[in-house]
């Protein structure tokens, strides 16, 4: 199943296509004739989605994905007590784009959720669900903008890495190296 979520996302809520980042300059993004709103689904989606991807690591996060309630405020389960902070953020970056930030980045994370949960089995395990987000994360974020600190929000220093959002054989190499040591494990694997 070759799946890429962060696109997925962005073409179902109709927003406009996403930039990588160049990971020299921290910047590449053509606002284009809309370029609010270029500004708010660049931010936001690689935001929601790496917060989501951080959240599903945990046995209850990635159960809660497969039960998928879409009246679930993602946007304060996955930032947890940050959530304000975050809004924040992606308000700051997007400048006027982005007005009703929160019910927004709650869309995006129900519209992840119910993607996730239409490319996985009604058999899926909280393991496979992790292993399916791990496997997003490297096309997530090379999207994500440095002026977030996402990192910062979400306890994760290796999030706002620069070698994120590198491309070529070197990268794809260390990314690869990364995901070999990063290979989820469920409560009860760690109990064993």
């Amino acid at each position: 199943m070759s799946v890429n979520l962060l696109q997925q996302v962005q073409q179902f809520l109709g927003y406009p296509e996403l930039k990588k980042i160049d990971p020299n300059t921290g910047s590449s993004i053509d606002t284009g004739s809309d370029g609010s709103a270029n500004l708010f689904s660049q931010a936001a989606i690689p935001a929601v989605l790496t917060a989501l991807y951080k959240y599903v690591q945990s046995d209850d996060g990635a159960e809660e994905v497969l039960r998928g309630d879409p009246s679930t405020d993602w946007a304060g389960k996955i930032f947890h007590e940050n959530k304000q902070d975050a809004v924040a953020k992606i308000k700051s970056y997007a400048d006027a784009g982005a007005e009703n930030a929160a019910s927004k980045m709650n869309e995006i994370a129900a519209t992840a959720v119910r993607i996730v949960k239409n490319n996985l089995s009604d058999t899926t395990t909280v393991k496979e669900v992790k292993i399916f987000f791990l496997n997003q994360r490297n096309n997530i974020l090379p999207y994500l903008p440095p002026e977030l600190n996402l990192g910062d929000l979400l306890n994760d220093d290796t999030i706002d890495d620069n070698v994120n959002k590198m491309e070529g054989p070197i990268s794809s190499l260390m990314n690869s190296i990364g995901s070999a040591f990063s290979n989820p494990v469920t409560s009860d694997e760690v109990k064993k």
